[in-house]
C-alpha cells in the first residue's frame, strides 16, 4: 500500500508548489506511477486514519515476537530542492525496499511539502518547511492521542495492544521540518517524560544545527528536547563529503554547522538516545559532493539500505557494529564507537 499526506495546493495538472491545508491520499491500485495525481485517491482524515489502522492491525500481534519482527508505520519526511516527482521518486525506492515483500517492515507513509524544487527556492523553503512543521505537529498529535487512548485500552485487556510500532525517516531540511513539529508536540502534551511517540528517527543529512540536542538530558527549552524526549533513539546519519550542506550553513550565516555535513556537536552532553554514524565510507566514492546529498536514497546503495533497514529494524546498535553495517565502528574502551566520536577523534 502506498499513502500521502500533503499541504501541497491542488492544480489542474497536478500537486503544486505552494503550501495548502493537509490532504489525504491512498493508492489506487499497485503498481500505477507515484508520480502521477490521476494514481491517487483523495481520502478524508477519518478514512485515511482507519485505512491506515486496518492495516496496522494485519501486523503480528507483538507479543513474543523478536523486537526486529515487529512492524512500523512509518513517516517520511523529504528534504529541500525536492519537485513532486522527485519526491514520489525517493518515497517509491523506499518504500520498495523496506515495506514491500517478505521481509517488508509495514507501512511506510510519505510525508510531502511544497518545496520549491531548485536551489534559487532555498531561503523560501526553509520558510515553507517552517509552516510544514505545523502541519506535521496536527498528525504527529492526532498520533501522540491515539497512542495514549491505545495505552488505557491494553491496561484493560493486552488483547488492545498496538501492533506497530511508529517510526520516521527524514532528509535534509525534512528534519528542520520535525523538529519544529515534535517541539510544537511536546510543549502541547506538556512534556511528558517516559512517552515514546517515536520509536526510531532517522536523521539523513540533517539540515539543522549540529548542536540541536545540546540541552543534554535536562528539560527546559531546548530547540532539541521535544526530539529527544518524545523518541525511543535517534540516529544521525551524515558524511563531510555532502556540499550541499555546505552551502546550506553559508546561507544561513548562524555560525553552526549542519548536523548532516559535520556530525554532533559533541562539546555538549548529547543525550544518551541520540547517536550518529559518519557514513563517508558507505556511500559510492564516485559521487560528487552535491550529489551525495541525497545518495543515501539510491536504490544501489545496498549498504545504506541495509543500515536503514537494521536501524529500523531496532538493533543495538553493538549489533549494528557486529554486523559491519556502521562503517569504520571501531569500539572503544570508554564504551563508545567510532561512528559515534567526531571526526578528528
Amino acid at each position: 500500500m502506498r499513502w500521502l499526506i500533503t499541504n501541497r495546493n491542488l492544480t489542474a495538472s497536478g500537486f503544486g508548489t505552494e503550501q495548502a491545508s493537509l490532504t489525504y491520499w491512498t493508492l489506487k491500485e499497485s503498481g500505477l506511477p507515484l508520480s502521477n495525481m490521476s494514481s491517487w485517491q483523495q481520502q478524508s482524515a477519518g478514512s485515511f486514519k482507519q485505512a491506515l489502522i486496518r492495516a496496522a492491525d494485519q501486523f503480528p500481534n507483538p507479543y513474543g515476537l523478536a523486537p526486529e519482527r515487529q512492524k512500523h508505520v512509518s513517516l517520511f519526511v523529504h528534504g529541500y530542492n525536492v519537485d513532486w516527482t522527485s519526491a514520489m521518486r525517493t518515497y517509491g525506492d523506499l518504500a520498495s525496499a523496506l515495506v514491500d515483500g517478505p521481509d517488508s517492515l509495514g507501512e511506510l507513509i510519505s510525508f510531502d511539502w511544497p518545496s520549491k524544487g531548485s536551489l534559487l527556492g532555498y531561503l523560501p523553503d526553509r520558510a515553507e518547511a517552517r509552516k510544514t512543521g505545523d502541519d506535521l505537529s496536527e498528525v504527529l498529535s492526532e498520533l501522540y492521542d491515539w497512542m495514549a487512548a491505545k495505552q488505557i485500552q491494553t491496561k484493560i485487556d493486552t488483547a488492545n495492544a498496538c501492533k506497530a510500532k511508529t517510526s520516521i525517516i527524514a532528509h535534509s531540511m525534512g528534519n528542520y521540518v520535525l523538529q519544529y513539529a515534535m517541539d510544537a508536540v511536546w510543549t502541547r502534551k506538556n512534556q511528558p517524560l517516559l512517552v515514546s511517540l517515536l520509536q526510531e528517527v532517522l536523521m539523513v543529512a540533517a539540515d539543522v544545527d549540529n548542536d540541536l540536542f545540546k540541552s543534554g538530558e535536562t528539560v527546559g527549552h531546548g530547540s532539541g528536547e521535544g526530539l529527544a524526549n518524545l523518541a525511543y533513539r535517534i540516529t544521525a546519519l551524515y558524511t563531510g563529503r555532502d556540499n550541499v550542506l555546505g552551502a546550506s550553513a553559508g546561507l544561513k550565516h548562524f555560525g553552526k554547522r549542519r548536523l548532516g555535513r559535520a556530525g554532533l556537536d559533541l562539546s555538549y552532553p548529547v543525550p544518551d538516545n541520540v547517536w550518529q554514524i559518519d557514513c563517508s565510507t558507505l556511500l559510492d566514492a564516485a559521487v560528487d559532493g552535491m550529489a551525495i546529498h541525497s545518495e543515501y536514497f539510491n536504490p544501489k546503495e545496498t549498504r545504506s539500505y541495509a543500515l536503514l533497514r537494521g536501524i529500523l529494524e531496532g538493533n543495538d546498535r553493538s549489533v549494528l557494529i557486529a554486523r559491519g553495517l556502521v562503517p569504520g565502528a571501531i569500539p572503544r574502551t570508554q564504551g563508545l564507537a567510532a561512528a559515534q566520536l567526531p571526526a578528528n577523534a
